[in-house]
């Protein structure tokens, strides 16, 4: 993996270089110095890969078109002109989407205090000025949470709530907070405690009808329950989801609108993957079955089997609420179990789909021999050897495969020959040769399935000779 690192400066001189020197065009010349620079084990993800433009007297200027933008937009916001800020907003952002690395660059040449402090200049006011100035904050801190300080978190969380009726706003603020939440543990706590919570369901209740704030919030809601910091030892992550549910109605809110958008499977499935997220108490599973969500979810299931995406999201959540014994079996008086079959089997080339629906089943046939049954009898088991068959190299697909079947037998031995007589016994073998991941689930299946097979004994427990 690359580790060493250039600055912008060291590659444009290596670009101008190749093309002064050795009479390179602009694109040979870049391309060139991507070649020498990864050789020598260099990451250029933060380096802009462009060649210098030619000035009007014919000579080679480096790349400045950013760092202009940024010097225009200091002195616009030094002299609080909001027209002039307002444009050079709009091409600090426009820079940063061309290229990913300006965004790394633009925080080198601290674009961060001129963006907050276009942020301050806008809320005396002009919602055009503050949606450029939210718009740009969001650019720059994608990827770079660090940025956020506590004026600019404080700056956020007031935005949001001044401007609740404003949905353009709302969502440009809610887009900051998501970024600046991704992979900082330290950012969602802050934002917690300043309030952040019941302005993201809040968004969702009051602008329910609005698919770009309701797929902003559920995507910030998500990553407030993410434990993704690889910088602390420790998340708040379950107590941020038991603060969503308990403190600020986030299921009721997620339902409700979910039965708004019931035909939008992009939003449907933002709104699917986010319960998955809060599913993480056993209450929490029953609550989602008291207040409709069951039946949300089936019906998604059968009716939206063409959508693959909102597929897997449903799924997700239904394995998450199956965690609930009473819920598992709610699930499958709902025909729950028929739906998922009929999803694998339709989606039965999609990995993804093939991993959530065994472990869906999984978690619906664990400790529960009725419903083993129920699967079995409906085609449950003969899904999952053909997702086994058809996803040989997906150790996620073979590993879910091997503990449904494990689950379903391990409490109904009845099962068992039917299910060896559909092949079960060699596709777990191979499973278990090809993925060590599946070392130990396959074993369980095999033992489960009355076959033959070796445990290793790791220690006896007799001790040894001890030495004088």
């Amino acid at each position: 993996m690359a580790s060493r690192h250039v600055t912008q400066e060291t590659f444009d001189a290596a670009v101008r270089e190749n093309m002064e020197e050795f009479e390179m065009g602009p694109e040979e010349a870049v391309k060139e110095a991507v070649e020498q620079f990864e050789l020598q084990g260099v990451d250029l993800s933060t380096i802009m890969k462009v060649a210098p433009r030619a000035s009007t007297d014919g000579a080679l200027e480096p790349i400045n078109a950013l760092w202009q933008a940024l010097d225009d937009l200091r002195e616009a916001v030094a002299s609080s002109q909001p027209q002039d800020v307002s444009a050079h907003l709009a091409r600090f952002c426009e820079q940063c989407h061309e290229h990913r690395a300006c965004r790394f660059l633009a925080a080198q040449k601290g674009a961060y205090p001129t963006i907050l402090a276009a942020c301050k200049l806008a809320v005396a006011g002009d919602r055009d000025l503050l949606l450029k100035a939210l718009s740009a904050l969001a650019a720059l801190t994608d990827g770079q949470p660090d940025l956020l300080d506590a004026d600019g978190l404080q700056l956020l969380v007031a935005t949001l709530a001044q401007n609740t009726d404003e949905a353009d706003v709302t969502c440009s603020g809610i887009r900051c907070v998501r970024h600046a939440c991704l992979k900082h543990e330290q950012n969602r706590q802050a934002l917690v405690k300043a309030g952040a919570l019941p302005l993201l369901t809040g968004a969702i209740a009051q602008h329910g009808r609005r698919a770009d704030v309701v797929r902003e919030a559920c995507g910030a809601l998500r990553v407030m329950t993410f434990d993704d910091d690889i910088r602390v030892p420790f998340s708040h992550a379950h107590d941020h989801a038991k603060m969503i549910v308990q403190e600020n109605r986030g299921l009721k809110v997620l339902i409700e609108a979910a039965k708004a958008f019931s035909s939008n499977p992009g939003i449907l499935g933002e709104l699917c993957s986010t319960l998955a997220r809060l599913a993480v108490r056993n209450e929490f599973c029953q609550e989602v079955v008291d207040l409709g969500g069951l039946d949300v979810l089936v019906t998604l299931l059968a009716s939206c089997n063409d959508h693959q995406d909102l597929v897997k999201q449903v799924l997700s959540a239904l394995r998450a609420i199956a965690g609930n014994d009473d819920v598992k079996d709610a699930i499958v008086r709902a025909g729950g179990t028929e739906a998922i079959v009929a999803a694998m089997t339709q989606h039965l080339a999609s990995p993804q789909v093939s991993e959530q629906s065994c472990a869906a089943l999984c978690v619906l046939a664990l400790r529960k021999p009725e419903n083993s049954r129920v699967i079995v009898e409906g085609g449950g088991a003969l899904a999952a050897l053909q997702a086994m068959k058809a996803h040989p190299q997906e150790p996620g697909v073979q590993r879910q495969a091997c503990m449904l079947i494990r689950n379903l037998v391990s409490r109904s031995q009845a099962f068992s020959k039917p299910i060896l007589d559909l092949g079960a016994e060699e596709l777990i073998v191979q499973a278990r040769a090809a993925h060590q991941d599946c070392e130990d689930v396959a074993k369980a299946a095999l033992r489960d399935l009355g076959c033959r097979v070796e445990l290793r004994e790791l220690w006896t427990g007799q001790k040894g000779d001890l030495a004088p």
